[in-house]
């Protein structure tokens, strides 16, 4: 049995490890933080949604976030502050514009693929994590933006997804808690589905523990070496330093990956693009009552949300480019609540939770996956906002990709 360390145990790292348990490899997972899914994996908008591959790499986006720029409670912020890293980043992302419908494709393919594997995993492992197959309403603001719907439906029929054209009237029948006064129709996707992935990564975890996957949290990667035909960590736990080898190592590090990748000679452009989200807490019978059931995506403000469980209700959004800043501003809050109160005016949010988390995205936004330039070390990273939706996929990718170099040597 060859050993195999996983650096980060968020989404990626933990699905991955499972993978490569699965197959038989002794694993080794590492993440700086004391428990696993702490980071970008915690407060997500709960969506598994294949409606939502359509990469941003198209002048519809860029003209969007031309006009948000100097607007403070727009759906896009950044900091104009310049650095070699974002020019760089943003540079390369206009030069993506050429594959939208391509990566689209691409993307929803991996997507669906991902959602399959996701329930056979389910059916092997009791994970209890408010999982809801009850689909994703995508809401349209304008009649223009049903339009461009209309035109992302084709690729995403390509790709082999069914996404339902609806107007206002067919929406409420689907959600009937929606104050759609604003909205010009939208589009359904049955296929699929949202819950807690802080939920799902901590329970995946300690299923993966009781297998023998060993995790080493609270740790730092001071160094990663290739020698002798294994892979050198050297790592620090409470201020002590240790060092192992490993047979390969599959870097899950979300925004550290890029540079993990630099130090092994790797260039794996990942920017850190802030998310934020609210977790309302559903304490009285009528908010339970007309919080919506059916997940949501509200194209013109960029918001998602997704019902967990009785007496919770998550809302996410937004897209803030301002370097590695976790921090959580109230002017980035604001629109979630506001954006709350008008769509359901009769749930409550007095109380609420805020959160921001870093995704890590690629300018052509899709994932990393695959081999490195030095022997023994793989990737699986760079999801942006899709981590969840494709994990499963990415997972198996990678973990069928070692077994093959595997084999081969």
């Amino acid at each position: 049995m060859k050993k195999i360390a996983v650096i980060g145990a968020g989404i990626t790292g933990i699905t991955t490890a499972y993978q490569l348990m699965k197959k038989g490899y002794d694993v080794t997972v590492f993440d700086k933080q004391k428990y696993a899914a702490m980071e970008t994996s915690y407060a997500n908008g709960g969506q598994l949604s294949a409606c939502n591959g359509e990469v941003w790499t198209n002048w519809k986006t860029i003209y969007q976030g031309i006009q948000w720029i100097f607007k403070k409670d727009a759906p896009l912020s950044i900091n104009l502050k310049p650095s070699l890293h974002k020019i760089g980043w943003f540079l390369n992302f206009l030069s993506n514009v050429k594959n939208h419908e391509k990566n689209t494709i691409a993307t929803v393919k991996m997507a669906i693929e991902s959602g399959n594997l996701l329930k056979e995993l389910l059916k092997d492992e009791n994970i209890n994590f408010d999982f809801k197959e009850r689909g994703i309403l995508h809401l349209c603001n304008t009649e223009e933006n049903f339009n461009h719907g209309l035109k992302v439906n084709k690729w995403l029929t390509k790709a082999g997804l069914k996404r339902e054209p609806l107007n206002n009237e067919e929406i409420q029948k689907i959600e009937p808690t929606i104050n759609l006064n604003d909205f010009f129709g939208g589009f359904f996707t049955k296929s699929d589905m949202s819950g807690d992935i802080h939920l799902f990564c901590t329970q995946l975890a300690e299923i993966c523990k009781k297998n023998n996957v060993k995790f080493n949290y609270n740790t730092s990667i001071n160094d990663i070496v290739y020698k002798h035909n294994l892979v050198e960590l050297k790592f620090s736990t409470q201020n002590t330093n240790n060092t192992d080898t490993f047979d390969a190592t599959v870097i899950c590090a979300g925004v550290s990956s890029k540079f993990i990748a630099s130090k092994l000679g790797d260039n794996i452009n990942i920017y850190p693009v802030k998310g934020y989200s609210i977790t309302v807490d559903l304490n009285d019978k009528i908010s339970q009552k007309h919080a919506p059931e059916v997940s949501l995506l509200d194209d013109g403000a960029k918001i998602v949300s997704s019902r967990l469980g009785i007496n919770r209700f998550r809302i996410a959004g937004t897209a803030e480019f301002n370097g590695y800043n976790k921090d959580i501003r109230e002017d980035r809050i604001l629109p979630l609540i506001k954006w709350s109160n008008k769509l359901f005016p009769k749930v409550s949010t007095e109380h609420y939770r805020p959160w921001a988390g870093l995704r890590p995205m690629t300018p052509n936004m899709m994932p990393k996956i695959g081999k490195g330039k030095l022997p023994g070390i793989f990737y699986n990273t760079g999801h942006g906002h899709l981590g969840w939706t494709l994990s499963a996929f990415s997972s198996l990718l990678i973990s069928d990709i070692l077994l093959r170099t595997d084999n081969l040597n």
